[in-house]
């Protein structure tokens, strides 16, 4: 499929998700049936990883900055079990730990980590995952990180659906005040028991929500980084080092690989990224553009940030895309519960 297709079903996708159309399947009914029969036979060999223990990650890092009457910056992570770090077996391996070590680093100040993503999420979940974000009352977190969607695809969720949820809680959390960067859909072509011609169909379908995703996100407000085949062709390539053992979630590695691509746009986020670094490189085939096509090219290339830059004209609405450079994240300290 090609960007200009692609953004075409994103913006269809994108409205019946605002104006409540029940959209239809994203490659197909019959399709999408295949894919199901698909990805239920690689679950019986790899799982689902819904009976393994998530690391717990929670705490504050970056002690060293504190300095007396400053309050740590305040980082959650919402989604399902990427979010969560399933797949790892310590909790500094966690995407998580990752960002907020590598925040903590860049703002030198402390951040406070707290993660409500739950394994298995969909994006029906969101509603309740930032109704307990925001039940501890204001000020909000400064920052909110959500990874989700490939739990979308595999349950058949109608991507206008997905999307509206999405949406509602990237507006309520950016209503409440916090920034919120959101990793899109990740790629399900890369899961190795998944076979030709399916592999495709799950690619193509991962990517159609990913650019849907990224409307709906950057209209409300919201940045988004395209996980993709998660972050890197050489996650494809060298599967074996970047698949955790159930061949289906991240390994400490490829986790390390995400935190490095999305830790520049958190960053940018909350106003910490140099200014040379906003301004588009050409070169690097980066430039504001109408959002559907923007958020079309960033799902064909992981690690690519969205975010809105202008009002909606004509064409509807802008957005500025990025290609930011990736940065080895410190090696996360061990979290200490905050008093």
């Amino acid at each position: 499929m090609t960007n200009m297709s692609r953004a075409r079903v994103a913006r269809r996708i994108a409205a019946g998700a605002a104006y409540g159309g029940g959209g239809a399947g994203l490659v197909g009914a019959a399709a999408v049936g295949l894919l199901l029969a698909e990805v239920r036979l690689a679950r019986r060999h790899v799982g689902n990883g819904t009976g393994e223990r998530v690391p717990g990650a929670e705490g504050t890092y970056g002690r060293v900055y504190d300095v007396p009457g400053e309050p740590p910056l305040r980082l959650v992570m919402l989604g399902d079990s990427t979010a969560a770090g399933q797949g790892v077996h310590r909790s500094g391996q966690t995407p998580g730990a990752l960002l907020a070590s590598g925040l903590a680093a860049v703002a030198e100040r402390p951040v406070q980590l707290r993660n409500v993503a739950q394994t298995g999420a969909q994006s029906d979940d969101l509603d309740r995952q930032v109704a307990l974000v925001l039940s501890a009352g204001p000020p909000a977190p400064d920052i909110c990180v959500i990874m989700i969607g490939a739990n979308d695809v595999t349950h058949r969720m109608p991507p206008t659906r997905s999307v509206r949820h999405l949406s509602a809680a990237v507006r309520r959390l950016r209503t409440a005040g916090a920034e919120v960067v959101v990793g899109t859909c990740p790629d399900l072509g890369t899961i190795e028991p998944v076979q030709q011609p399916l592999r495709w169909l799950a690619r193509r379908a991962s990517r159609q929500l990913a650019a849907a995703q990224t409307i709906g996100v950057v209209e409300q407000g919201g940045r988004t980084v395209s996980l993709g085949d998660l972050l890197g062709p050489e996650f494809a390539a060298n599967p074996r080092e970047l698949f955790g053992p159930d061949n289906y979630h991240p390994s400490a590695e490829g986790y390390a690989t995400a935190a490095m691509a999305v830790l520049p746009t958190v960053c940018a986020a909350l106003g910490l990224w140099p200014a040379e670094e906003d301004r588009p490189d050409l070169t690097r085939r980066e430039g504001f553009m109408p959002v559907a096509r923007a958020a079309a090219e960033a799902a064909s290339e992981a690690g690519t940030e969205v975010t809105a830059a202008m009002p909606t004209g004509p064409r509807g609405p802008w957005a500025l895309l990025k290609r930011r450079h990736r940065r080895r994240v410190p090696e996360p300290e061990a979290a200490a519960p905050s008093p």
